[in-house]
C-alpha cells in the first residue's frame, strides 16, 4: 500500500456502493439506461438525443425510478409517476424504469458477473482484520447481484434499493441511505469510509459525514468527485491492498 492512503483496516467500518465499485455492473446499467432512453426518444421524438452525459448527470447512483424523473425533467418531460407494478410497456416514470430493468436483468442472468479483482482483494482483506463492511446501493437487484457475484456473504448489512422503498429512504446525493447503513452495520460516520464511483454517492456519503471518503474513478471523472467532497481518489480498489 502506498504511504498517502490510509489503512483502510483501521476504521471502524468500510461501506461500498456496488455498481462500478464492487462489479463491473455499472457497464450493463449504462448500456441498458442507453438502448432504453434512445428507442424511448427516438419512438417520442424527443430532442437532444440522449448521452453518456445524462448517465452521469441524472442516473448514476441514483434510485431506479428518481432517475428516469430526473432525466425526463431535462427534457422538459413530466409523466404519470405510476407505480412499481406497472408493466415495462406503460409509459409512466415507473414503467420506464421497469422496461431498463428488464434488460438489465436479462444481461445478469445470461451472462453473470463477477466483482473486480481489486475490489475482492480488498473486502478479503478487510474481512481477515475483522473489519465491519457493508453495501450502501441505490439498486433493488442489489442482492441478487452480490449473490450471482458470489460476494453477499462477506457482508454484514445491504442497504438497497427494496430497503430505501421500504424505510422511505431518500435517494442519493441525501444522505439517507449511507446514514443508514452506518446505522444497521453499527459504525460511526466520522470513523469509517465510504467508498463510491458515483457523483451522487460521494455527496451523498459526504453529507452523511464520513470521515472518509474514497472516490473509485470508472469514468465519472477524479476532479469532479474530488470537487463533491471525496477525500481521495483512485482507479482501482486494488491501490488498499497490502502486498
Amino acid at each position: 500500500m502506498t504511504a498517502e492512503l490510509p489503512d483502510l483496516c483501521a476504521l471502524d467500518g468500510v461501506l461500498f456502493d456496488l455498481d462500478g465499485v464492487l462489479t463491473p455492473t455499472a457497464e450493463v446499467h449504462m448500456h441498458a439506461w442507453q438502448t432504453m432512453f434512445t428507442d424511448l426518444f427516438v419512438a417520442w421524438g424527443i430532442e437532444p438525443p440522449y448521452t453518456e452525459a445524462d448517465y452521469y448527470r441524472h442516473l448514476d447512483g441514483m434510485q431506479r425510478y428518481d432517475g428516469v424523473a430526473s432525466l425526463l425533467r431535462s427534457r422538459d418531460l413530466e409523466v404519470p409517476w405510476g407505480d412499481p407494478s406497472d408493466p415495462p410497456t406503460a409509459d409512466t416514470v415507473c414503467g420506464i424504469g421497469n422496461r431498463k430493468n428488464e434488460f438489465f436483468a436479462r444481461v445478469l442472468r445470461t451472462e453473470g458477473i463477477a466483482p473486480y479483482p481489486g475490489s475482492l482483494a480488498l473486502i478479503e482483506q478487510l474481512r481477515a482484520a475483522g473489519t465491519p463492511i457493508g453495501v450502501v446501493s441505490s439498486s433493488k437487484n442489489a442482492e441478487e447481484v452480490l449473490a450471482v457475484a458470489g460476494i453477499r456473504d462477506f457482508f454484514a448489512i445491504v442497504v438497497d434499493g427494496v430497503v430505501s422503498a421500504r424505510d422511505g429512504l431518500r435517494s442519493k446525493p441525501a444522505p439517507d441511505m449511507f446514514a443508514a447503513g452506518a446505522r444497521a452495520l453499527g459504525v460511526d460516520p466520522a470513523r469509517s469510509a465510504a467508498i463510491e464511483d458515483a457523483h451522487s454517492g460521494v455527496a451523498s456519503a459526504v453529507a452523511a459525514g464520513f470521515g472518509l471518503v474514497v472516490g473509485v474513478d470508472r469514468g465519472a471523472g477524479a476532479q469532479a468527485l474530488l470537487d463533491l467532497g471525496a477525500t481521495l481518489v483512485v482507479d482501482d480498489l486494488s491501490a488498499f491492498v497490502t502486498p
